[in-house]
């Protein structure tokens, strides 16, 4: 079976396809198809909610099984912010050093015992029978009170998780640890499982 990996975000697309590889099923993305996905209106106040549009629209757009997710770094000092609005924090278009520097401006002011936070990512799958597959990971931490390393995306640079920074890690040290990760390896096994549901089911 063929899954549509439905990002248009290339960091996603390759932790997305590295994490799902073992499954043994076929991966494809929007480079795969011979038009582009739509754009999807992320209007959910919630990661799932977020994520099944953007796994609906891909799926009713290819016809194929499509797998998108939601994710997000929600802070407590701020009340959960900036949440589902992670990716456009400092406004449009989306620019992730604004992200970053928005974030330490509200920031601080905060001693380190309040800057804990988390990132949050929920994956869903959305198959043409209107069927879903769908999972959440959690990866707790702090916020640094400057960017550290020079990789990873997104606000990898000032999330501090047990592991270390974000933007410190190897792809595989990250994965281990990540909101991504956690989630996609439990899609992975919500998603065996659905498989063993349906063959037990014909």
């Amino acid at each position: 079976m063929t899954f549509l990996l439905a990002t248009k975000n290339r960091h996603k697309l390759d932790e997305m396809a590295r994490i799902l590889a073992p499954l043994g099923v076929t991966l494809c993305c929007e480079d795969d198809l011979p038009h582009p996905l739509p754009e999807v209106e992320e209007t959910g106040t919630t990661f799932a909610q977020n994520a099944f549009l953007k796994a609906q629209s891909a799926m009713l757009a290819s016809g194929l099984p499509a797998i998108a997710d939601d994710s997000g770094l929600c802070v407590d000092a701020l009340n959960g912010a900036p949440g589902v609005y992670s990716a456009r924090f400092a406004g449009e278009p989306t620019d992730s050093a604004a992200n970053n520097a928005k974030l330490l401006s509200c920031l601080r002011d905060v001693d380190r015992p309040d800057r804990t936070a988390r990132f949050v990512c929920t994956v869903v799958c959305v198959f043409p029978d209107g069927k879903t597959v769908s999972a959440e990971g959690v990866c707790e931490g702090e916020i640094a009170f400057a960017p550290q390393g020079d990789g990873g995306f997104g606000y990898d640079p000032l999330f501090l998780s047990k592991a270390g920074c974000f933007a410190t890690l190897t792809p595989a040290q990250k994965d281990a640890v990540s909101h991504r990760g956690r989630a996609l390896r439990a899609f992975a096994q919500n998603l065996n499982a659905f498989f063993r549901e349906e063959s037990a089911s014909c």
